[in-house]
């Protein structure tokens, strides 16, 4: 019975150490496939008999043991969309089951990846090296607040970027204490009407006391009226407002369409006119700095007019420049025009047993009892990793350790089959004994 045993446990040891080979093979094959976890082996031990007065040989198994939670090597990339996980989770993707109206649809089942070889195909969904499609949750393009109840796949279809007209213009200059006389100063302001055009407003500075200014507002464009109104700035406590010598203490004597707020401490000062480019009107709020402060506009000394900064929050239109991502996981499309507009942001799905998750093809698992619920959650945060753009995350195997493996699985390969002839030859030597 025991030479029978042995030949049955060796003949069990053959198929696991072929197993582990199968294994082997797979991991070095896979040595350079973006994302890949390797798939070690563990063997089981199987009585037959085993008390303190008998023990028959019993049988080895093999099993897989997955290694999805180590990480692979992370590698920089010049692809912008390349994601790379640092730390725990995975990717969420979906795969195309079809196609409806032009459009792909796909699989309600979700798999998990962390191939992040992600680039833009010819429908503008993005999708990686595996053809599977980048899970992720929708950007409001108004408020910019991430929609969390939904996970769907991104698609890039917001390829224009529609102009804003211009409501707010911020203006930092210094208007000389001691200007030439007789010389008004001008300061050129370009706005953007409700189609993105282009337009030219002029503030004409004129002293007429000291510290006494008369800013007059000139629309050249404007299809009715060119001239909008007047307004006296005033500087320093010489006019009742207790600020210091050289800012803003009054905006007063407003003409025309424009209007400007009184005087009170630490609030703005600021002056305001509609104008009309023929698309409707349009009120524009010039924000002169705050009263009693240097920030905006000043008169200290000086005969030269000298400007600082000048911005206005109107944008001409613009079109798809480029697609990139940040490390908190937003896919932002930047426009020709210096926009930009957040449309998705990609969150990193976090598995109490990442190792038992189910393999699939391309990289990609399922869910499973084992592997527990998937938690969809920001990058660094409540235990998910970071994210790392422009990257890629290389496979989790060691080329050496595997050739360590190879040699310790085809040495024990080589002791069973020895086991086998071994039984065989004594087997045969009971049988020669009847002759």
């Amino acid at each position: 019975m025991s030479l029978f045993g042995a030949m049955s446990t060796a003949i069990s040891g053959l198929n696991a150490q072929s197993a582990a080979f199968g294994n082997i093979s797979d991991n070095v094959a896979n040595s350079q496939t973006t994302g890949f976890k390797r798939v070690d082996t563990r063997f089981i031990d199987y009585l037959t008999t085993s008390t303190p007065n008998a023990n028959n040989s019993g049988a080895v198994v093999a099993r897989p043991n997955y290694v999805n939670s180590v990480q692979g090597t992370v590698t920089q990339s010049d692809n912008p969309l390349a994601l790379a996980i640092a730390g725990q989770g995975f990717f969420q993707v979906s795969q195309q089951n079809g196609t409806l109206a032009g459009q792909p649809t796909f699989s309600p089942q979700q798999l998990y990846t962390r191939a992040g070889d992600f680039k833009l195909d010819k429908d503008g969904f993005i999708e990686n090296g595996s053809g599977n499609f980048l899970n992720g949750w929708a950007v409001a393009p108004g408020t910019g607040i991430v929609n969390r109840n939904a996970l769907a796949p991104i698609q890039v279809t917001q390829t224009v970027f529609n102009p804003v007209q211009t409501s707010k213009v911020t203006l930092s200059a210094n208007l000389p204490a001691t200007p030439a006389a007789g010389t008004p100063i001008s300061s050129q302001i370009n706005v953007y009407d409700g189609l993105g055009t282009l337009h030219t407003i002029s503030l004409n500075w004129t002293q007429v006391a000291t510290n006494a200014w008369t800013v007059a507002v000139n629309s050249p464009d404007d299809t009715g009226a060119a001239a909008r109104g007047t307004a006296d700035v005033l500087f320093g406590p010489g006019f009742g407002s207790p600020v210091p010598a050289g800012t803003i203490g009054n905006v007063t004597t407003v003409t025309g369409s424009v209007t400007a707020p009184a005087y009170a401490a630490g609030t703005s000062a600021s002056l305001s006119f509609v104008t009309d480019f023929g698309s409707g009107p349009q009120t524009i709020a010039v924000d002169l700095g705050t009263f009693g402060t240097a920030a905006g506009v000043t008169q200290f000394a000086g005969t030269q007019y000298s400007l600082r900064g000048l911005s206005q929050d109107g944008v001409p239109p613009g079109a798809f420049a480029s697609i990139a991502t940040r490390a908190t996981g937003d896919i932002v499309v930047n426009y020709d025009n210096g926009q930009s507009r957040t449309i998705a942001r990609v969150p990193i799905t976090t598995f109490n047993n990442p190792d038992g998750l189910q393999r699939k093809d391309g990289q990609a698992f399922t869910a499973t009892i084992e592997s527990g619920n998937p938690l969809a959650e920001d990058a660094n945060t409540n235990g998910a990793g970071n994210l790392v753009t422009s990257s890629t995350e290389s496979s989790n195997v060691d080329i050496g350790s595997e050739f360590t493996k190879l040699i310790v699985a085809q040495r024990a390969y080589t002791a069973n089959t020895k086991m086998v002839t071994t039984a065989d030859e004594l087997l045969q030597q009971t049988i020669d004994m009847k002759r």
